[in-house]
């Protein structure tokens, strides 16, 4: 009698949380919350070291769980970057094409290739995309034909801060028709998520929070901008007054997770889809990704390695650094886990499940070397702690883990370890759907 009191007053918890439109944490499973930001180098957030600015919201979503100081993407541009972390797969291995998909194109990620928001519908997640797309603008590439059942933000790679209408890359999408835009784009993605996670549900929900900040064109609102009057250079500035509205739009939708009840049990996780560009010609924004060396575009660390981390309030311990090599390719198994997703037997994932190390139950997991590749000749692989990279005519031997600078190429002392190296992703490559790497200007 006494077991069924007990069960008969958890139910009615249950159903109490459930009434409100929050589910306990104990009886639901948790939100998903991803923010991918734009162009934003590791040394771009002050968690990260950055002195020019003060990034509280983000450095507290950092401080609320794990914060990786080795997190990769697996593309130094946008594309590829966000088919890998929505795919868990990698690029050079599911895209027909090499880069961007050209604005305008019939071109996108083959439909074959399931999203995490396809998995996670299937599941009862309510699914959200805003943002930024890049995966492909025709019918049948869009948000909504790729699990998510709702989208608010444009198609293409870049887009202006504060019309509706981009003369170069097309409106503000709301689904399959034209949107609207009212006031600074950053702002607007905020709200639209905050309005999300405020709506009453039956079920949990993931959204897809794909900010175009700090990517070109570096506009922002001018009270921003004065923020930012300390530093000298031009460029410098408007990064850094871009990135302060961001951290205080990432703000507003942390808040609205605390007034709604919610963020307890909502997986959040930010990560930057590639490196500042630095190079003119690769939509230069004025970032940084000291102290790594290289820019987007390029396999050096400042180009792949981002700022990157999540926090899971009921479940992850607070206030962790890791310099364990993790990469987005890892989200879709561990989200799928934190979820408790099956996936199809017959989807292939090229990442590992981190949640029972970040839940501090396991050691880290065994990692497979990870692999790189772009146009340019340019490609690189990090086997443990050593990273075998060719940029342009430049190839190296780097222990990315006591170098993350890649200042010391040791590839003279261990040649057959550089030759080694070179051989697996070699191997590696001969699965890529683009057998060559033509030369191709930097696009967005």
């Amino acid at each position: 009698m006494k077991h069924l009191r007990l069960r008969t007053l958890w139910l009615a918890v249950a159903l109490l949380g459930a009434s409100t439109g929050h589910l306990s944490a104990a009886f639901a499973k948790p939100n998903i919350l991803l923010i991918v930001g734009d162009d934003i180098g590791y040394g771009d957030l002050a968690c990260y070291g950055c002195k020019d600015i003060a990034t509280p919201h983000l450095d507290a979503i950092a401080g609320g769980g794990m914060r990786f100081a080795s997190g990769y993407v697996m593309a130094p541009v946008c594309g590829p970057s966000r088919a890998a972390l929505l795919t868990g797969r990698y690029p050079a291995q599911i895209l027909p094409y090499s880069g961007n998909p050209p604005h305008g194109s019939e071109v996108g990620l083959p439909k074959e290739h399931r999203f995490i928001s396809d998995h996670l519908k299937q599941a009862g997640y309510r699914t959200a995309a805003l943002g930024k797309w890049h995966l492909g603008e025709q019918a049948g590439f869009e948000p909504q034909a790729r699990g998510f059942d709702s989208f608010y933000g444009f198609l293409g790679g870049m887009h202006d801060y504060f019309h509706v209408e981009d003369k170069q890359w097309g409106p503000i999408m709301r689904g399959r028709e034209k949107g609207e835009l009212n006031g600074y784009l950053t702002f607007a993605l905020a709200d639209e998520a905050a309005t999300l996670i405020r709506q009453p549900s039956e079920g949990p929900f993931f959204i897809y929070l794909a900010f175009n900040a700090s990517h070109t064109p570096l506009q922002v609102p001018e009270e921003y901008l004065q923020k930012t009057a300390h530093l000298a250079d031009t460029m410098r500035r408007k990064n850094m007054a871009m990135t302060l509205a961001l951290d205080d739009a990432v703000g507003r939708v942390m808040k609205s997770l605390r007034e709604s009840g919610q963020e307890e049990n909502t997986v959040v996780i930010f990560v930057s889809d590639n490196g500042a560009a630095l190079i003119k010609g690769s939509a230069e924004n004025g970032g940084s990704n000291a102290p790594l060396r290289g820019s987007k575009i390029q396999c050096w660390e400042g180009g792949i390695r981002v700022p990157f981390f999540v926090q899971w309030k009921s479940h992850l311990p607070a206030n962790r650094v890791s310099d364990e090599p993790v990469c987005t390719l890892d989200l879709l198994p561990t989200l799928l886990a934190a979820s408790g997703v099956n996936a199809p037997i017959s989807q292939r994932m090229d990442g590992i499940n981190l949640l029972p190390w970040l839940e501090g139950k396991a050691a880290f997991p065994k990692r497979e070397p990870l692999f790189w590749k772009m146009y340019g000749n340019n490609f690189a692989i990090r086997d443990g702690d050593m990273k075998f990279v060719h940029v342009g005519n430049e190839t190296g031997l780097f222990n990315v883990r006591t170098d993350a600078g890649e200042k010391h190429d040791v590839s003279a002392k261990r040649p057959i370890l550089a030759r080694q190296l070179e051989a697996k992703w070699k191997q590696w490559d001969a699965l890529s759907l683009v057998k060559s790497a033509p030369k191709q200007p930097a696009k967005p």
